[in-house]
């Protein structure tokens, strides 16, 4: 069962899950139809554990030269790849059509665009250009909007504004743990901007830049009438706090500074996202 939990990234799947119900309910009225968010999880989390299980099938072998993934079920040897790669499909195809049956055709297109992206053009990438990450960061950034077309049955300023939150924060999260990791990387021939930027001087500068544009992007769904006053100066005082990790380690180029900022990180997204709950103003244009 710990196979089949690694295999479909159950961790990554569950923050995909939470960004999904932020999603849902920002989308709602004062009232939520829990019946219909329990639908959509579930086609979310088939559609997700089976690209990640599909990614890991297709990275086997860039895995097992990572002391990080090396100990995965398929570079390890404890699943067969078949069997891997057919756990991914079923997911994968169940979770689509699941959520275009129950749901509805666009939540299951945007579930079907994730997946494409991340198998067929980020994954490839990864081999390729540091500029991977550009794309990769698009399938992240979508499950908000799948919660939110599953109430509005479209994609208007509202989802846009929670793909723009999780899209931007992707990069300094991501380049954080890429500097940590950046010999295990460059062992399994990744050219992740950490690896092909040896000084840590464009790394660092990106960190900050992605970082000081999350900051006031932050702070729409509050000129939206999504959320009040609460969220939005519990955002603005996080979104500082991040910037300061931000610039610490561009600054410093040390792995300390590095994990420091991830620790930041995968604080500040929860924080943002219960202070969008907590606040939030009872559905779009509401």
């Amino acid at each position: 069962m710990n196979d089949y939990l690694i295999l479909t990234k159950a961790r990554i799947t569950g923050l995909v899950l939470v960004t999904t119900t932020v999603g849902f309910v920002l989308a709602s009225s004062q009232s939520v139809d829990l019946s219909r968010l329990v639908v959509l999880l579930v086609g979310v989390a088939m559609a997700s554990g089976g690209s990640a299980a599909l990614n890991q099938y297709l990275e086997h072998e860039i895995d097992a030269r990572m002391r990080r993934t090396e100990s995965r079920p398929l570079p390890a040897g404890r699943m067969a790849l078949g069997h891997g790669l057919a756990v991914g499909v079923l997911l994968s195809v169940a979770g689509v059509v699941w959520l275009v049956m129950a749901v509805n055709p666009l939540t299951g297109l945007l579930a079907l665009a994730s997946s494409l992206l991340y198998l067929a053009v980020y994954t490839p990438l990864k081999t390729r250009t540091p500029l991977n990450t550009l794309v990769g960061a698009v399938p992240g950034a979508i499950p908000p909007m799948m919660g939110w077309t599953a109430v509005t049955g479209g994609i208007d300023a509202g989802a846009w504004a929670l793909f723009g939150i999780l899209y931007l924060w992707q990069f300094p999260h991501f380049l954080a743990i890429a500097w940590i990791y950046r010999d295990d990387y460059a062992r399994a021939r990744l050219p992740m901007l950490p690896v092909v930027d040896p000084d840590g001087g464009s790394t660092g500068r990106q960190v900050a830049l992605y970082s000081l544009a999350l900051l006031p992007v932050s702070l729409i769904p509050t000129l939206l009438g999504l959320a009040g006053p609460i969220y939005f100066f519990g955002a603005l005082v996080a979104g500082l706090v991040f910037l300061g990790f931000s610039l610490a380690m561009t600054v410093s180029h040390e792995r300390a500074s590095a994990r420091r900022l991830l620790l930041a990180s995968v604080t500040y997204l929860p924080i943002l996202l219960m202070l969008l709950l907590v606040d939030r103003a009872g559905g779009p244009g509401r």
